[in-house]
């Protein structure tokens, strides 16, 4: 077998004289990849440990750690995924869904806590569920597996909207804010209209829990809301950052036919995705689901796309969240997100670093690349730079910031690559 450290011959130099897809790129360090693991199917997320382990998953296997030294621990698997240490038979993946995001615990050299979303049969119908997990000394193995969310909408195939199959929009990204210590969970509408705005349904929104589960001290969700809501009118959130210094919470957001989201959230604020019939003048729409209206064939003509249902409808909610960046009103798959922090990305330290799969029209691939956003100040604006790639481009589906300070990056071709600025 390749050794999976195999050093790209790639390098890319940033400077101000280069111009990407008609894009300035500011100076900025040089670049190199290296493919730490490959082969792998699907990894979704990563999560690191301060020596540099980085517990990531596989969305239809399971959770697996790397050590220092290279070796990879199978720790947990998922229905008939093998040679792992431990298994979860009921957890199963289907479309979107399965084992998503992981988060390691601030404290984990205490307790040990790792936290996984995956999608789960213990309940009828199925849900997505936030679940601990305690790792011993040499990371090998798991136990004491706890639920401390249970709750999260998956779109089961009873529900199967004509324009998108079961496990569609689905969430999933979960990440501790190092500023408040804790847990915020986001989650997908599941191409259910009414799922965004509602106060007792988990799907569309950003949860913000303690270890636990519980609600977070000091959310303010509206009157009559779970506890446990930071945010909510969210379509297909999978990616959450928080900005250094202050420590805010940003999403990266699907959009429909259009506008993929960057948004700087406010606690108890309403992101402004309201797909319900009969809501803003529209009129009834398939499955009771209007977010592709009015053409639910997905007709894109620029010429049209000012009469597509906005992500962030601030028509019908005045006081919704606006969002710093839309993507110059192109949807094309955004998914992770990360503010690079560290001198050694120069010009680039503080931006938010955005990952697409090249999602575009019908599923046409385009868009494949990492943005890195300059967010302003008040998080109402952004200015855009495109990464020079320093690795073929892929669908990238996570990116995170290791103790290390270089950038990893998960593709859904099955590598995750190390960015290293020099």
């Amino acid at each position: 077998m390749k050794k999976l450290n195999k050093l790209l011959s790639c390098a890319v130099l940033a400077s101000a004289s280069l111009a990407i897809g008609g894009v300035a790129i500011a100076a900025a360090p040089n670049l190199t990849a290296t493919a730490v693991l490959s082969k792998l199917e699907n990894p979704w997320d990563m999560a690191f440990l301060p020596d540099g382990s980085m517990f990531f998953t596989e969305k239809c296997h399971g959770l697996s750690v790397r050590l220092p030294s290279g070796t990879v621990n199978k720790l947990v698997g998922m229905k008939d995924a093998k040679g792992y240490a431990d298994s979860m038979p009921d957890l199963f993946c289907d479309g979107q869904a399965g084992m998503n995001g992981v988060a390691v615990d601030p404290e984990f050299a205490k307790n040990r806590y790792v936290y996984v979303y995956s999608t789960s049969s213990k309940s009828s119908p199925q849900t997505n569920r936030v679940i601990r997990l305690k790792v011993n000394a040499d990371l090998s193995k798991t136990s004491d597996r706890t639920d401390i969310v249970d709750d999260i909408p998956y779109k089961t195939a009873a529900s199967d909207h004509p324009f998108g199959s079961s496990g569609a929009h689905n969430g999933g990204r979960i990440r501790f804010n190092s500023g408040d210590g804790f847990l915020y969970v986001t989650t997908g509408d599941t191409h259910n209209g009414a799922v965004p705005q509602s106060p007792t349904k988990m799907g569309g929104k950003v949860l913000r829990i303690d270890r636990d589960g519980k609600a977070a001290a000091g959310n303010k969700p509206p009157k009559g809301f779970d506890a446990r809501v930071f945010t909510f009118g969210h379509r297909n959130p999978q990616g959450i950052a928080f900005r250094p210094g202050t420590n805010q919470p940003v999403t990266a957001e699907n959009g429909p036919w259009h506008s993929d989201e960057v948004t700087v959230l406010t606690n108890g604020g309403n992101a402004g995705w309201d797909p319900r019939p009969n809501v803003g003048g529209r009129g009834d729409c398939p499955d009771a689901y209007c977010g592709y209206s009015p053409n639910q064939m997905g007709a894109m003509e620029p010429v049209k796309r000012a009469a597509f249902m906005p992500m962030t409808d601030t028509k019908t909610y005045p006081k919704a969240m606006k969002p710093a960046w839309n993507n110059e009103n192109l949807s094309q798959g955004m998914s992770s997100g990360v503010f690079l922090n560290g001198k050694q990305w120069k010009d680039w330290d503080g931006k938010m670093a955005v990952g697409y799969m090249g999602i575009g029209i019908h599923g046409t691939p385009v868009g494949n690349r990492i943005d890195l956003l300059d967010i302003s100040k008040d998080g109402l604006t952004a200015k855009r730079t495109i990464m020079p790639l320093p690795m073929p481009a892929g669908r990238f589906r996570s990116v995170a910031q290791g103790p290390d300070g270089n950038l990893y990056v998960a593709t859904d071709e099955g590598e995750i690559y190390q960015i290293k600025p020099n």
